[in-house]
């Protein structure tokens, strides 16, 4: 009896949390589109954007009540679940009206402030972010629409539009998945300097148009947008870890290294090793951070080994390794 009370005590603070919320956000939104200037505008962009986070994490306690045994009647926590989805559509036309306007006259005036090249790499940064953060949005809303139709129990006749429609929601789900995995490496790569910002721009009208139209009945999807970038084998070989080095390396490059691998080691020798079938198993499981940095060292590795190599007077050039007591042998 005290466990129900003290649920029944958390469930009232949640809803009371959310009533609050939407308040606040129904505030903030009538302020973005009453704002005076540019600046004003964008401020309250960033609060409207803080405060649908807090609301959907409220949201994410209530599908956790809405799934428990212990609660009876669910009514009030499906009416206010609904609610923030109703705010986080919202956002979403706020969201797409911020990037339509991402270009206007007075941020390109802006622009000329700062250097141009770090200014459009940062513009198509934000641009990625929000892209990812919008499809995570629309999945959450996917997931929400299949649990409620998982749990309504409808007559025979209903049966098979219902089993339609959840599967169109799976197929939503899986392209919004592959396209968020697609945009993260592409962030990563933007960050690593190890793609040009030209290459992101050619995609991002095709990107954008997914976004905004991939539920639309007459949408087609261009299956191959992403082909002319490689992301599919980067991502594979980042989970894969068969090797740091990116696609971008040279044939001399990995020629070199293969030579390295392929060179006795002597104990005269300077040489730096390179990574082990240990830690590429370590980078295999290793968050994306580590691996990046993993890069960078691997990198760095490679242009000692082209420095020692092109030393004249270094064991490595001389190609002599001592063995035993006898004389050198040569490589």
């Amino acid at each position: 009896m005290a466990d129900k009370r003290k649920l029944q005590g958390e469930i009232d603070r949640c809803l009371k949390k959310v009533s609050e919320g939407v308040e606040t956000f129904e505030d903030i939104w009538q302020k973005v589109h009453s704002a005076a200037n540019a600046n004003q505008k964008e401020k309250y962009e960033a609060d409207l954007k803080k405060e649908i986070k807090k609301l959907q994490r409220l949201r994410d306690q209530i599908k956790t009540w809405v799934a428990s045994n212990e609660i009876k009647d669910k009514r009030q926590l499906q009416e206010n679940r609904k609610l923030i989805e109703t705010q986080m559509e919202r956002f979403k036309i706020v969201e797409r009206e911020t990037k339509t306007k991402a270009y206007s006259k007075e941020g390109l005036g802006s622009a000329t402030k700062v250097d141009p090249a770090q200014k459009e790499k940062e513009e198509i940064c934000q641009w990625l972010t929000n892209t990812i953060d919008s499809l995570n949005m629309q999945v959450d809303l996917f997931e929400s629409e299949m649990e409620t139709l998982s749990a309504v129990t409808r007559k025979k006749k209903g049966e098979k539009e219902k089993q339609d429609r959840l599967e169109e929601l799976k197929h939503y789900i899986e392209r919004h998945r592959y396209h968020i995995k697609m945009l993260e490496t592409l962030l990563r790569m933007l960050d690593n300097s190890t793609i040009e910002v030209d290459q992101i721009k050619k995609i991002k009208d095709d990107v954008e148009y997914y976004v905004d139209s991939s539920q639309d009945p007459d949408f087609k999807e261009n299956e191959f947008l992403y082909d002319d970038l490689d992301l599919e084998d980067i991502a594979q070989t980042s989970i894969m870890a068969t090797s740091p080095a990116s696609n971008s390396n040279s044939n001399v490059e990995d020629e070199l290294f293969n030579q390295c691998n392929s060179t006795p080691t002597s104990t005269t020798s300077s040489s730096p090793v390179p990574l082990s079938p240990a830690n590429q198993s370590v980078v295999s499981n290793s968050m994306s951070s580590v691996l990046n940095v993993l890069i960078l060292v691997y990198k760095s590795l490679r242009e000692e080994l082209v420095k020692i190599i092109a030393i004249p007077g270094s064991a490595r050039s001389e190609g002599i390794v001592h063995v035993g007591g006898g004389g050198g042998v040569e490589c």
